[in-house]
This record gives structure tokens, C-alpha cells and sequence, in this order.
């Protein structure tokens, strides 16, 4: 064996370890991580949109006089269900009109929860109770997917932006940063209000 193939058997190990450790599989992978990610905020609003017209019937059958609540609920969700936006692909202007529809609908199911407690009646209708039980893990579970799109977009944006994976992206990708969650208007302000306690 000669010298210059025991140099070119070197070379090549060393390539191929600078090659594997410099994001050619880590950038892909991170990306798909992403769109599963939204995958599962979108699934969990989806979920949350199924349940507001069973909600909001049983509402109606013993508080119909509160209309406009009742309305702004189902404003609120056409809204956010018209707006069909991949996260994983779209600008930040994007981003944050679709999470400012998914906010305003929050805000709407908060108002219909106020008009509830008015309503000992519908309080006790196991269905209402069901249907609030079932919103109230779906919103649990919005909050934990999107903490995880929010993780999982910063991990994608720092392998393509932070040596030396963001030179492997701008030698074989070309891919730019994503657009990050950021809490709406809406949600901000509902993050930011203290709980009231009363005794």
C-alpha cells in the first residue's frame, strides 16, 4: 500500500466526519421536526374548531338571549378556520395573522365560558360540562404543541445560522430561518392578566 492511497483513505475519513457532523443530516432533520411540529398546533386548533358548534348549540339552548356573544364565537371561528397557513413555510406577516385569528377565537371561548357562569342550569348540563372538559384539555394541549413548534423552530433556525452548520446550509441548501411563534395580541394580553381569586 502506498503512501498517497494511506493519505487519500485519511482524507476521505476525515471528509466524510466533517460532512456528517456539519448539519448534511442535521438540517433536513430538523426541518421535518418543524413541520410535525405544526403539524400538531394545526391539529390541536382543528380539534379545538370540532368542538365550538356542539358548545356553543348547548349555550343556545339555555342562554339564547345572549346573541352577540354567541355570534362573535362563530365570527371568531370561521375566521380562524378560513386561514389555511403551512407555519412550517410561511412569512413572519403570515404567521402572525394566523395566530391573531386563533387568539381573537380564544378571546370569543373566554366570553362564552363568562356567559356560562351566569347559568347554573347549563353549568350542571353534563354535555356543556363534557364539551368544557374536552376544550379545556384541547387548549392545554394547543399550549404544549406550540411550545414544542416554538423549540423546534429555534433549533432549526441555529443549525442554519450558527457555524459550522450554516455553512454546510449555504454551500447545499440555501434554506433562510423560519418564522418564529410569537404570542398574538390577544394572547399576550390574556398571558398578562392576573387570575382574579375570590374568597
Amino acid at each position: 500500500m502506498s503512501l498517497q492511497n494511506v493519505y487519500r483513505g485519511i482524507l476521505l475519513i476525515v471528509a466524510c466526519a466533517v460532512v456528517s457532523g456539519c448539519g448534511i443530516q442535521a438540517i433536513p432533520e430538523s426541518e421535518n421536526a418543524v413541520e410535525a411540529s405544526t403539524s400538531e398546533v394545526t391539529n390541536q386548533y382543528k380539534r379545538r374548531a370540532d368542538l365550538i358548534p356542539n358548545l356553543v348549540n348547548t349555550v343556545k339552548g339555555y342562554a339564547s338571549h345572549e346573541k352577540e356573544t354567541l355570534e362573535g364565537v362563530t365570527e371568531a371561528r370561521a375566521k380562524a378556520t378560513a386561514m389555511n397557513v403551512d407555519i412550517s413555510k410561511a412569512t413572519p406577516e403570515q404567521v402572525a395573522a394566523y395566530q391573531k385569528a386563533q387568539g381573537q377565537l380564544s378571546q370569543a371561548l373566554g366570553r362564552l365560558m363568562v356567559v356560562a357562569e351566569k347559568y347554573p342550569d347549563l353549568k350542571a348540563d353534563t354535555s356543556f360540562r363534557d364539551l368544557q372538559a374536552q376544550l379545556e384539555g384541547t387548549e392545554n394541549r394547543i399550549t404544549v404543541s406550540r411550545n414544542r413548534l416554538i423549540a423546534s423552530i429555534q433549533d432549526y433556525n441555529n443549525l442554519i445560522t450558527v457555524f459550522p452548520t450554516s455553512l454546510t446550509n449555504s454551500i447545499f441548501f440555501h434554506k433562510s430561518k423560519k418564522a418564529q411563534w410569537d404570542l398574538s395580541e390577544p394572547e399576550k394580553a390574556a398571558a398578562e392578566k392576573a387570575p382574579e381569586v375570590k374568597f
